[in-house]
Formats: structure tokens, sequence, C-alpha cells
């Protein structure tokens, strides 16, 4: 399976390959991976003004939420920075 899977890096251009009598040797090519990220680029931007109002609008809802808490003596709010798992 490692084979196949570097076979078609090689044939994608990701890796260069040289052969070492028994052995074939790879090396990444850094130029395909920046061309993927550049292209990457485009949508981190765009999820990342998305994604940062989205927080800033759950900030909101967490600041009201705790206003309503104290005042009315409900359970608090879980946590939503604690990691996936986390039971307490």
């Amino acid at each position: 399976m490692v084979s196949k899977h570097l076979r078609v890096l090689r044939d994608a251009g990701f890796v260069e390959s040289t052969v070492d009598a028994q052995r074939r040797l790879y090396r990444l090519k850094p130029g395909p991976f920046r061309e993927v990220d550049d292209w990457l680029a485009q949508f981190r931007r765009f999820w990342s003004t998305h994604l940062d109002a989205l927080e800033r609008h759950l900030d909101r809802m967490e600041q009201s939420s705790t206003k309503k808490n104290k005042t009315s003596g409900s359970l608090p709010k879980p946590n939503r920075n604690r990691p996936k798992g986390d039971t307490k």
C-alpha cells in the first residue's frame, strides 16, 4: 500500500525518486506543496473571517447566558473550550 501511495505522489509531482540498488529513495518537492498552500489560502481567508464572526456571536451569547444564569439561579452552561472527551 505504501508503494501505491508513493507512486501516486510521484505521478502527481509531489515527490521525486531515485533508485539505489534495491531501494527507491524519495524526496519531497516543495514547489507543488507551495502551489497547494497558495490555492488553500483563499479558503483560509474566507473561513477565518466567518469563524471569527461565529466566535464573536457565541461569546455574546455566552455573556448573555451568564447574566441570565446569575439572576435566575439556573445551571451553568457547558464550557465550549473543553477538549472533546473531557467529561468534567
